[in-house]
């Protein structure tokens, strides 16, 4: 998932609006998360990158999306961007 999340919209609140964008992130995760695991691999891994346009994104940890968004609705900007792409993921050894 490449997208620019507008928050200004016609028929929906601010709050509102960021509620269905959190939940549209949800859903891709689930949807991902779902697929068939590569031969070899434990589980998906995300890359996430978050910013105010493509160029300027950050990379972040998939567990600090939600925290963002909520930055950006407190800030009132009226846009953001979110990167999400799905990776095969291998475990590894604790070291003892």
């Amino acid at each position: 998932m490449k997208k620019t999340f507008h928050l200004a919209h016609p028929k929906l609140t601010v709050p509102r609006h960021v509620d269905a964008i959190k939940h549209e992130v949800k859903k891709y995760l689930k949807r991902e998360r779902h697929k068939t695991l590569p031969e070899g691999a434990d589980f998906w891994d995300f890359d996430c990158r978050f910013g105010d346009d493509e160029a300027s994104s950050a990379e972040i940890h998939l567990s600090e999306i939600s925290k963002k968004i909520s930055e950006v609705e407190a800030k009132n900007q009226e846009s953001f961007y979110l990167e999400i792409l799905a990776k095969p993921g291998f475990r590894t050894e604790k070291p003892e």
